[in-house]
């Protein structure tokens, strides 16, 4: 799966909320959150539909995820740890405590999922 720009990503927010759609519902939606104009939206459609993210059917012009939100999640994780700390879950882990402060549930359930994974 290719990488979904922020563009990309407006469109699949309310596909992944609300289930499969029409082009002229999104791009209603699009044109009220973003000021998209109608467009647009058929543009990133269009863009989504040839990079395998997006399945479009008639009539309708009904679109429809073909990948969940937690699909782009892992990929976006594994493509920025793989950039930024050479792979090592361990460093962007380490990096990323070391500038939050963790409420005590944050840090248990933190505890909870490395006790899940062992």
């Amino acid at each position: 799966m290719e990488k979904l720009f922020d563009s990309e990503l407006k469109v699949m927010e309310p596909l992944w909320a609300d289930g499969p759609q029409s082009a002229g519902e999104l791009a209603k939606r699009l044109a009220a959150s973003c000021g998209w104009n109608r467009n647009t939206t058929y543009t990133v459609i269009k863009k989504l539909i040839d990079k395998g993210a997006v399945s479009r059917s008639d009539p309708g012009f009904v679109c429809a995820p073909l990948i969940t939100r937690e699909e782009v999640q892992r990929l976006e994780t594994d493509s920025l740890i793989t950039r930024l700390f050479g792979g090592s879950k361990a460093q962007f882990l380490s990096a990323f405590l070391s500038e939050k402060d963790l409420a005590p549930a944050e840090a248990d359930q933190l505890r909870e999922l490395i006790k899940h994974w062992e």
